[in-house]
């Protein structure tokens, strides 16, 4: 008989917290085939054995006890130097299962690492001795680690332990895979930005992610950030800056630092997996912590939906409660403004310019500040408390129905499913879902949620024909931007982006209470950034719009009519007044004449020619020729649909008496209904995304599906529109 053919030997290191049984488990794996050394560059004593699966020889070295990979003891500097320096074919964490969540804190810093890592559930026995079970193969699914059962003293379950440690070796054939964890708004942005200033530097590349040695400069860790130092000093100076800076942020909003945001998140993804693979037979109300009594009510599969409801309900009816006057107000002093502008400066295209294109146009979008400020108030407070990521974790149920994952929750969230968001970080953090079938689908539908640029048009909308109902009606805008999307995820899933469905962690921070501080900064960063865009870029675009509904103007002999005519009227009226009487049909005349002479010219002008012409097909939905030229505004930036309807209603003057806020003026429209308010409303909600989006979902997948989302959104919102529009009508 042929003697087997020895295969190369691998290395596989065992790892694991102080008295979870490593040792044990070590001597159960290698018996008396193991010796002591000493790990380079530092004191600690480490072993080293020797096992043999089938024809491999596997090389297993023992790491000192640790908690964690931070570096600050010569243990953890031991343990990283190994999984960094030798690489690994895979390691072992023997985990005390009876304390898992504590145990998982190692598990989920290797994994960030990217090391192929086999769980090895060291003391089930005891486990189930205190009348707790653990769902291995959901534990498995849950971390993409193969989980194996043992008992160390009595030497069960090491031959499968080795075993699995090998099939994975094999498997992953060297690569790393590292797992990519959410740490919040606050770091997530810092994170990336960091990730290619290393990428593009190339920082310990080929050794560790990038993401991770940005996640050590967050935390502080000296060791690495001396290396990256020395290797690129101007790029680790900009890391070094970045991490200051928002260890200044957090300092300020949360009174705390990355370190200790990072550290809640991890244990908030671990809680997210103990809790589905923890079973107890019966609840120790002693050992439920606050935060699980809180959760007990709040993630209640009955219960917490209601509870969101209620919550997201009463968001919007502050919100309205305390900004109806501070809103009138500000629009108010817009309408003033234009009026003492209008009076101060003679007639002419200047005049124009100022008084149509930047105070009517801005003024339009400005004019809701108050409502945003108190908005973004009330949603930081529900993000700082911890409640959002609850909001994730509860609707991982109803997202798996429609072919999404629970980690899409976070990205509806971000780009506005509590509405004030912005749809660019919400595409952005689809990164963090695994499976690239339901990252597509993810990043296709958030810019359906309810963003920043988008509420201004709502509460615009609401306003004017839903007077009372402001809060009801944006709630109902909510629910519909989540059903839409979730609908057309189904869709997409069912027909374009087919793909199995990946399993769900989410984590669950601990509940914090919000500062005051905290709330103000992070509510006066969104508005200054929502007011500095006003101020920017929707100024930029009210002043080219403004050009475009105003050139070329009326033709000579209709500009003559006009003048001829309201020269006459003027005359009658200067005539009439010269004797002492009153004549209000002529200055009633005279203004119909000059509104139907501002809007004669509106419709002459590049743009109101192609919203006549969009009027034939736009009519189906009941949208107007001034409507169209918003809405076609509205794909380089959402805030240009108030800006340019605040525009397109100066510059083509409505029979009204006194300038009025834009809502009203849309009010007094005859040819703009209710039922095309709601139209309206379902066009934005739907409709392309603006061209910032579009360039940032492109990044994120490709030019194909972003012209996919393009043209496909825009068409759904029109049929959408059509259908709402021409039902309303029967009954509005």
């Amino acid at each position: 008989m042929e003697p087997l053919v020895q295969e190369h030997s691998m290395t596989i290191g065992l790892a694991g917290n102080p008295n979870c049984g490593k040792t044990t488990m070590f001597n159960a794996l290698t018996g008396s085939h193991q010796h002591v050394g000493n790990w380079p560059g530092v004191t600690v004593v480490t072993k080293m054995g020797h096992a043999h699966v089938g024809t491999v020889e596997v090389d297993i070295v023992d790491l000192p006890g640790t908690y964690s990979l931070t570096a600050y003891s010569e243990e953890e500097k031991a343990a990283r130097n190994f999984l960094i320096g030798t690489r690994p074919a895979a390691v072992i964490d023997v985990l005390n299962a009876d304390a898992l969540e504590r145990n998982l804190y190692l598990a989920v810093q290797i994994l960030e690492l990217g090391v192929p890592l086999v769980l090895a559930l060291n003391m089930m026995d005891e486990v189930r001795r205190h009348g707790k079970d653990i769902d291995t193969a959901l534990l498995t699914e849950l971390t993409g680690c193969p989980a194996i059962e043992t008992v160390a003293r009595s030497g069960k379950g090491k031959q499968e332990l080795l075993e699995a440690a090998l099939d994975l070796a094999k498997t992953r054939d060297g690569r790393w895979e590292p797992l990519v964890i959410s740490y919040g708004p606050d770091l997530d942005p810092v994170l990336d930005e960091m990730e290619a200033i290393i990428a593009k530097a190339g920082l310990l590349a080929g050794q560790v992610p990038p993401r991770w040695v940005g996640i050590k400069h967050l935390e502080g860790d000296e060791s690495i950030i001396r290396r990256c130092s020395e290797a690129a000093p101007e790029a680790s100076a900009r890391l070094a800056a970045l991490a200051a800076k928002v260890a200044a942020h957090l300092a300020k909003t949360l009174r705390a630092s990355p370190d200790a945001i990072i550290a809640d998140y991890r244990y908030g993804y671990i809680t997210g997996i103990a809790r589905q693979v923890v079973r107890y037979p019966a609840v120790d109300v002693e050992r439920i912590r606050m935060s699980d009594r809180m959760d007990q009510v709040l993630t209640h599969q009955l219960a917490g939906p209601l509870a969101m409801a209620l919550i997201i309900y009463l968001v919007y009816i502050l919100t309205f409660k305390a900004g109806a006057l501070p809103m009138e107000a500000v629009q108010g002093a817009f309408a003033w403004l234009g009026k003492t502008a209008e009076a101060a400066m003679p007639d002419g295209l200047l005049r124009s310019l100022v008084v149509s294109g930047v105070i009517a146009g801005v003024g339009g979008v400005l004019g809701f500040v108050p409502l945003i400020m108190i908005m973004f108030f009330l949603i930081s407070a529900l993000e700082d408390s911890g409640y959002v990521a609850r909001m994730a974790y509860m609707l991982d149920r109803v997202f798996r129905i429609f072919g999404l994952h629970g980690t899409s929750v976070l990205p509806f969230i971000v780009a506005g499913g509590i509405a004030g968001g912005c749809a660019v970080p919400g595409v952005m953090a689809t990164r963090a879902l695994r499976s690239p079938k339901e990252k597509l689908a993810t990043l296709l539908v958030t810019p359906f949620m309810t963003c920043g640029a988008k509420v201004p048009v709502f509460l615009m909308l609401a306003a004017a024909f839903f007077p009372g109902s402001e809060a009801g009606v944006m709630s109902l805008v909510t629910l519909t931007a989540w059903v839409s999307a979730l609908l057309v995820a189904k869709l997409l899933r069912s027909t374009v982006v087919r793909g199995e469905s990946t399993p769900f962690v989410m984590e669950l921070p601990p509940y914090r209470m919000p500062t005051l501080s905290g709330l103000c900064i992070h509510t006066w960063e969104r508005s200054w950034d929502y007011m500095r865009k006003a101020g920017t870029t929707i100024l930029a675009i009210s002043v080219l719009l403004w050009a475009a509904m105003t050139f070329p103007g009326l033709p000579a002999d209709r500009a003559q009519f006009f003048d001829s005519g309201m020269a006459s009227a003027q005359e009658q009226i200067d005539t009439a007044k010269a004797q002492g009487q009153e004549a209000p049909e002529l200055a009633d005349a005279l203004q119909r004449l000059g509104a139907q002479r501002s809007e004669e010219a509106l419709k002459a002008s590049a743009a109101g020619r192609a919203g006549v012409a969009l009027e034939s097909i736009s009519s189906l939905a009941g949208f107007n020729w001034r409507v169209n030229i918003a809405l076609v505004g509205g794909l380089a930036a959402k805030e240009v649909i108030v800006s340019t309807l605040g525009t397109a209603y100066s510059l083509g003057e409505i029979d009204t008496k006194d300038a009025e806020p834009l809502s009203r003026l849309l009010a007094a429209d005859a040819t703009f209904s209710k039922a095309a308010a709601l139209a309206l409303i379902i066009f934005v909600i739907l409709y392309a995304p603006c061209s910032v989006t579009i360039v940032t979902m492109a990044r994120e997948s490709s030019w194909k599906w972003a012209a996919f989302a393009m043209t496909f959104n825009t068409a759904l919102a029109f049929v959408a529109a059509v259908a709402v529009f021409q039902t309303a009508r029967l009954f509005i």
